[in-house]
């Protein structure tokens, strides 16, 4: 469903591995450009440990400061995923092994010949009052409460889960963007580039420098949700690009 207003996120990324630099993230970047591309607009993302006042405490100050939060990690079968208990805990409900869970986990499950024993089970726990949010990649859920979408961790199965989650989302109009590269520091196009994102307030600007084998290279990007406006600041930033002989 579409919307016209301003539509934010914030990701919680759960994992004692993601902080102590073992695993390296990769949902981040999958989630933003997702939900940039359907006009929702991610604003902060955090990372907490596997520690159930700390995953409280996020997701209750994140919960009601954006529109949605999406949370990745800590629903597997093992005594550190503990996403789903402190789910409950933030909304003040108990959590348990959902029979609508079990019965999307079964028949996969059985047809691999694998048992759903007791730690797999912890899989099929959520809060009291979620709706599930289907995963096609192992079948083991996930859930949303309120603004809250839980995902898990590893990325294909994140990214499954992502996918059958939008359509509950409301989104909003998509992102246009524009670049324009320089071979120029960005030093020497500050002055330049600040005032032109004053006389264009509603278009987003940003710098982006590199070094190449060529030298200096650095990337302007500009982003709005309205495309006339944007090719207007798109065309005046090339004229006064090129007046300095920056192009």
């Amino acid at each position: 469903m579409s919307d016209s207003g301003d539509i934010t996120a914030a990701v919680l990324i759960i994992g004692d591995e993601i902080l102590s630099g073992r695993t390296k993230d990769r949902n981040i970047g999958t989630i933003a450009a997702h939900l940039d591309a359907i006009g929702i607009r991610l604003c902060e993302v955090r990372i907490v440990p596997d520690d159930v006042s700390e995953i409280v405490a996020a997701v209750n100050a994140l919960r009601v400061r954006y529109t949605y939060l999406f949370t990745t990690g800590g629903i597997g079968p093992t005594h550190d995923d503990l996403t789903a208990d402190s789910i409950g805990a933030a909304f003040g409900v108990p959590v348990d092994i959902d029979p609508r869970a079990v019965a999307m986990m079964q028949p996969v499950y059985a047809a691999r010949n694998i048992a759903l024993t007791p730690a797999r089970l912890r899989m099929a726990r959520v809060p009291e009052g979620a709706e599930l949010i289907p995963n096609g990649v192992t079948a083991a859920p996930g859930f949303s409460i309120g603004n809250v979408f839980v995902l898990a961790g590893v990325p294909d199965i994140m990214e499954s889960m992502l996918q059958a989650a939008t359509e509950r989302l409301r989104t909003g109009a998509k992102i246009n963007s524009v670049s324009i590269v320089l071979r120029q520091p960005e030093g020497e196009i500050a002055d330049l580039f600040a005032a032109h994102q004053a006389a264009y307030p509603d278009v987003a600007m940003g710098s982006y420098p590199s070094f190449t084998a060529d030298g200096y290279r650095t990337e302007l990007v500009l982003r709005s949700p309205d495309g006339a406006r944007l090719e207007s600041a798109r065309e005046t930033l090339v004229r006064l690009l090129a007046e300095r002989e920056f192009l």
